[in-house]
C-alpha cells in the first residue's frame, strides 16, 4: 500500500486532481497544494475570486436547552446567541493554553454549529464530550458527512449571489440555511484570507456540483500554498504552529478573545494567574529587508543574541519574506533583527501584523 492510500480524502479529491491539483499530505489528508501556481492563485483571491476545498475541516453540533451555557463554559470568548450569529473563540486547556481556534454559529437557542480545524476534530470532539455531561447537552461530530468550499476574493460574493440569490445580504460572521442541488446546507460569511467571501457547506454527495458550477462562473481553484500566504498576510493564526498548547491567547496576540469578566470558563483561573505574573514571550511579525524565504523554526536574533523562533513564514507577493514568531523578550515595532535562514542571518524588521489590511 502506498503512503497516499492511507490518507483521508475529501469528496472533492478527484475534482481537485482533474483541475490539475498537485496533491500533498496535509495533517493526514490528501489535499491540493497548488494548481496553476501559488502566485496566480494568490492574485485571483486578491483581485477576483478563488475557491478552496476546506472539506477536511470539522463540523460539531451542540444541542440542548443549555447549549449556549455549555459553549460559554468551553470558550474564553463570549459566545453570541442571537439568530444566525457567529463567534470566533479559542478552546483552552485547564492551564489556559490553546487547544484550537474555532467558530460557533447559533442555529437556534438550543442548537449551535461549531466549525473546527481538521487536525483537531477528534481532540475537540472528545474535549467537548468530556464536559457535556455536566450541562445535559448532546455533542455530535458530523464532520464525515459534510463538505465545504470557501469562495474568497473581492468578487466572490458577487459570483456566489448568481447561484445563491441574497447571499450578499448575509452579514459578516453570520450563518444561513440554504437549499441547493436538491439538498439542505449552510452558508457562512467569515473568511481566512483578508478578503470578502463565503463558505458553503453541503452533504458530500452534492459538493462536486457546486464546484463545477463555480468553475464555469470563472472562480479559480486554489490550494494550500496560496491559502497559507493569504492567511499569513492577513494576520490569521495557524493552529498547531502560531497557536498551540504551549501558548495562551495573550501570547498569541489574541487577548481580545479572552473575556475575564465572564463568570467562569475552562482555563480562566490559570489565565488570571499567568496574566498577573506577566508573559515571557509574544507573537510578533517580521518583514525581511533582503531576499530570502523565512520558515517555521528559523531562529531570530536581536543585537547579536538569539531571542526567539519563527512559527510561520513565507514569501509574499505583496512584500518580500514575511513571518511571525515568538520572542523571549520585549522588542519594539520597527526594531532591526536577523532571521537565520539556511545558516545565514538575513536582516529583518519587526512589524505589527496584519501585513495586509483587511478590506472587510
Amino acid at each position: 500500500m502506498t503512503e497516499t492510500c492511507t490518507l483521508k480524502t475529501t469528496a472533492l479529491c478527484e475534482a481537485c486532481k482533474q483541475a490539475g491539483g498537485k496533491m500533498v499530505d496535509f495533517h493526514g489528508w490528501l489535499l491540493p497544494v497548488q494548481y496553476d501556481g501559488i502566485l496566480a492563485e494568490h492574485k485571483a483571491v486578491r483581485e477576483s475570486a478563488g475557491m478552496f476545498d476546506v472539506s477536511h475541516m470539522g463540523q460539531i453540533f451542540v444541542e440542548g436547552p443549555k447549549a449556549w451555557e455549555f459553549l460559554q463554559y468551553i470558550a474564553c470568548n463570549n459566545i453570541k446567541n442571537g439568530p444566525a450569529e457567529g463567534t470566533y473563540f479559542h478552546i483552552l486547556t485547564d492551564e489556559g493554553t490553546i487547544i484550537d481556534d474555532a467558530i460557533a454559529f447559533c442555529l437556534s437557542q438550543e442548537q449551535f454549529l461549531v466549525v473546527v480545524n481538521a487536525a483537531c476534530v477528534e481532540t475537540d470532539f472528545n474535549w467537548l464530550k468530556k464536559h457535556a455531561e455536566n450541562f445535559g447537552v448532546t455533542v455530535r461530530n458530523e464532520s464525515d458527512n459534510w463538505s465545504m468550499l470557501a469562495i474568497q476574493g473581492p468578487k466572490a460574493v458577487e459570483v456566489v449571489d448568481q447561484i445563491l440569490p441574497g447571499v450578499k445580504d448575509l452579514p459578516r460572521f453570520h450563518i444561513s440555511p440554504l437549499t441547493m442541488f436538491g439538498t439542505d446546507g449552510y452558508v457562512t460569511r467569515t473568511g481566512y484570507t483578508g478578503e470578502d467571501g463565503v463558505e458553503i457547506m453541503l452533504p458530500n454527495a452534492q459538493i462536486t456540483e457546486l464546484w463545477d458550477v463555480l468553475k464555469q462562473l470563472g472562480v479559480k481553484p486554489c490550494g494550500l500554498g496560496a491559502r497559507d500566504v493569504l492567511r499569513l498576510e492577513a494576520g490569521y493564526l495557524l493552529n498547531g504552529e502560531d497557536a498551540n498548547p504551549t501558548k495562551t491567547p495573550y501570547e498569541a496576540n489574541c487577548g481580545w478573545v479572552v473575556k475575564l469578566t465572564k463568570e467562569n470558563f475552562i482555563g480562566k483561573d490559570a489565565l488570571v494567574a499567568k496574566k498577573a505574573a506577566g508573559f515571557k514571550s509574544r507573537l510578533i511579525g517580521f518583514v525581511l529587508k533582503t531576499a530570502g524565504v523565512p520558515r517555521s523554526g528559523c531562529k531570530v536574533f536581536y543585537e547579536g543574541k538569539e531571542v526567539g523562533y519563527l512559527t510561520s513564514g513565507t514569501f509574499s507577493p505583496l512584500y518580500k519574506g514575511i513571518a511571525v514568531g515568538y520572542l523571549a523578550s520585549e522588542i519594539p515595532a520597527g526594531a532591526d533583527t536577523e532571521i537565520e535562514i539556511h545558516n545565514r542571518r538575513v536582516p529583518a524588521q519587526v512589524v505589527k501584523p496584519p501585513f495586509y489590511k483587511n478590506r472587510v
